[in-house]
């Protein structure tokens, strides 16, 4: 991902309001993030932990996405969880439930679409293993990383697809 600064992301956001994009919390260091790694920008709220954001490549441009982390699902810390856009598997609560308000009327109705993300929104770093889940290493894969990459790329489309749909 090309770095991208802070007037194009928070133009970016299709499913909040300019005046809720105007407010939200931008990660911290965005000059010094890994962009050669992103795939695309997720990042949770320092000032609020119950909502996420993402950034992504869509059609040619940039499109935002504010995300709320659903609260008080307890989960062991036994049981370990997969991530529906990257695969990666992860311990206890390294895993939450998005849920993001749908674009245009929908939206404007109250209707959102969920989806289970890493709980710290960095699939890319993953799937390249610049970061490693509370469980070790990924899961072994025939897949090259290019392919990984692709397949996170696809799952994240089809959720950004739902979240765009007004029916």
């Amino acid at each position: 991902m090309r770095p991208i600064g802070e007037n194009d992301i928070r133009g970016s956001f299709v499913n909040c309001s300019k005046g809720e994009a105007r407010r939200l919390g931008l990660p911290r260091g965005l000059d010094e993030l890994p962009w050669d790694d992103l795939d695309f920008l997720g990042w949770r709220d320092p000032g609020a932990p119950d909502r996420g954001y993402l950034v992504a490549e869509r059609e040619g441009r940039l499109v935002g996405v504010a995300l709320r982390a659903t609260q008080g699902i307890r989960r062991s810390f036994t049981k370990s969880t997969v991530c529906s856009v990257c695969l990666t598997g992860h311990p206890g609560s390294g895993v939450a439930l998005f849920s993001a308000r749908r674009v245009g009327a929908a939206g404007r109705q109250g209707n959102t679409v969920g989806v289970y993300l890493c709980a710290d929104l960095a699939c890319p770093l993953y799937v390249r293993g610049k970061r490693v889940s509370g469980l070790g290493a990924r899961y072994r894969e025939t897949l090259s990383q290019e392919e990984q990459v692709d397949r996170m790329l696809s799952n994240l489309g089809v959720f950004l697809d739902q979240v765009f749909r007004e029916d």
